[in-house]
């Protein structure tokens, strides 16, 4: 029986491509201006849909003035359209257990994302791992929420969309993981679960 949920945001409570058009609007011109292989610009758009932007910035060997910029452009940078999680969400609302959102990127982003998802409630504590405020990683984050709450690593499961952050990390920690796969993106993954959807995390927890 797991007594705890850990959740990442960005496309596992939401799809991050339906606010991105809006939300990256400058940053994506500035990439469209100044990257000048146009099929390494498409690629880097399509992937600041999934991973944290400093990320991003170094695999594509963003210049240091443009990395810059981007920074400057997301740094302070906040959301205040509507959103919508996914509708499968409302089956994770539901489960008795505690939850926690481990979430990683710019503060001010990020909780901004929160407040207009209306899921502050949902969840014990809400932490955002902002590589511009420390060095801390999610494991980091996973050991003080076991180490503050009491909980055994088997009592936890760890919800997630990416098999290189809160997946890779959680099974260094030993917790187990449930990957949110609705593309079917990553079959070889390690993952502890995966699936299309979160009908199966109830009978986990149970």
């Amino acid at each position: 029986m797991k007594r705890a949920l850990i959740l990442d945001l960005d496309n596992t409570i939401y799809p991050v491509k339906s606010i991105s058009a809006k939300l990256f609007e400058p940053l994506f011109k500035l990439i469209d201006e100044r990257l000048d292989d146009e099929q390494a610009a498409l690629k880097a758009k399509e992937e600041l849909t999934r991973r944290p932007y400093q990320y991003v910035a170094e695999d594509f060997g963003f210049g240091e003035d443009v990395k810059q910029q981007g920074l400057d452009l997301l740094r302070d940078a906040t959301y205040d359209e509507p959103m919508q999680p996914y509708p499968e969400y409302e089956t994770l609302r539901k489960i008795k257990a505690e939850k926690f959102l481990v979430t990683t990127g710019f503060t001010k982003l990020q909780l901004s994302k929160v407040n207009q998802l209306g899921i502050n409630g949902d969840f014990k504590k809400v932490y955002v791992v902002d590589p511009e405020q420390s060095n801390l990683n999610k494991g980091d984050i996973f050991r003080q929420i076991m180490m503050d709450n009491g909980y055994d690593a088997e009592e936890i499961l760890i919800i997630g969309d990416d098999p290189q952050s809160e997946i890779k990390f959680a099974k260094e920690v030993g917790i187990d993981t449930f990957l949110f796969d609705p593309e079917d993106r990553y079959t070889d993954s390690h993952a502890t679960y995966r699936a299309k959807d979160y009908r199966d995390v109830a009978g986990i927890v149970n």
